[in-house]
């Protein structure tokens, strides 16, 4: 099932024009109890790109990446204000199925974690959970093709995936975000754990998959958000009067831009290593 032929009551169409953004925040804060943890977030993410988050740690890229699949809301002291809109429509609207917005905006996690079943259950676990009616033997070979994995596994599918190397986990992982056929990929460092090898395969791996999705990558790799990206977020921190360290949003814009000429002097220093 494609995303846009999914029930559109709970989330907006993906037939929205190609030049509407697929995900935009309107001066979006984002709360754990009092604490405002990321502040007035104004920014559009644009479809079949890959848009980078950058900036120190502490500054809320992960919180806020975790914003557009309401991961968050397993945390019991988290709140939005301002909008986080997917295809013109507020993510966090009170009749917002958080489980349909999952299944249009998947995660791939820093550390790869497949599940402890084989190669062939970890591809189709959420398609089986999502009710999937087609050929399932077909959506594991497309899946692990667009991963770049089946040439590797394609003799060995009951096999467990925990038994792969840590980069062929990983694609494996997103083979099966992909396998749900989600719009949006969201990408929470996931070459941190990796080596340099299995890292450039994931890299590549994103500049085919954007022809297909629009995808959100949060790493702290320069060379890697240079590399990859179309656009690129820079955040930052302010300390609070307490000591917190609070993120955000100091410049956005084309990759190019960001690197070779951004706006800010922040922004210059940290592309070229002054800080961070």
């Amino acid at each position: 099932m494609n995303p846009q032929d999914r029930p559109s009551h709970s989330v907006g169409s993906p037939k929205a024009a190609s030049a509407t953004p697929v995900l935009e925040t309107r001066n979006l804060n984002i709360y754990y109890g009092s604490f405002l943890a990321v502040r007035e977030v104004s920014m559009s993410i644009p479809n079949n790109q890959v848009t980078a988050f950058i900036g120190p740690s502490g500054c809320g890229k992960s919180t806020l990446l975790r914003c557009f699949n309401r991961l968050n809301d397993l945390i019991e002291t988290f709140r939005v204000e301002g909008d986080l809109n997917y295809h013109g429509q507020n993510l966090y609207a009170p009749k917002v199925d958080a489980v349909d917005v999952r299944r249009r905006i998947g995660m791939v996690f820093q550390k790869p974690n497949p599940f402890p079943k084989s190669i062939y259950e970890n591809v189709v676990y959420g398609a089986r959970v999502n009710g999937y009616k087609g050929d399932l033997d077909e959506l594991v070979e497309r899946s692990l093709t667009q991963a770049a994995l089946w040439d590797e596994v394609k003799d060995k599918l009951k096999t467990s995936g925990l038994a792969l190397s840590g980069g062929q986990q990983q694609r494996l992982c997103i083979a099966r975000t992909i396998a749900v056929q989600p719009e949006v990929v969201l990408m929470d460092e996931p070459c941190a754990s990796l080596d340099p090898i299995s890292t450039l395969k994931i890299e590549e791996l994103m500049h085919e998959l954007k022809q297909q999705y629009t995808i959100v990558i949060v790493t702290h790799n320069m060379q890697q958000a240079s590399r990859v990206s179309d656009v690129t977020a820079f955040f930052n921190v302010r300390l609070t009067d307490t000591g917190k360290r609070s993120g955000y949003l100091v410049e956005h814009d084309r990759t190019e831009n960001i690197f070779q000429n951004p706006k800010e002097e922040s922004t210059q220093e940290y592309v070229s290593g002054r800080f961070g």
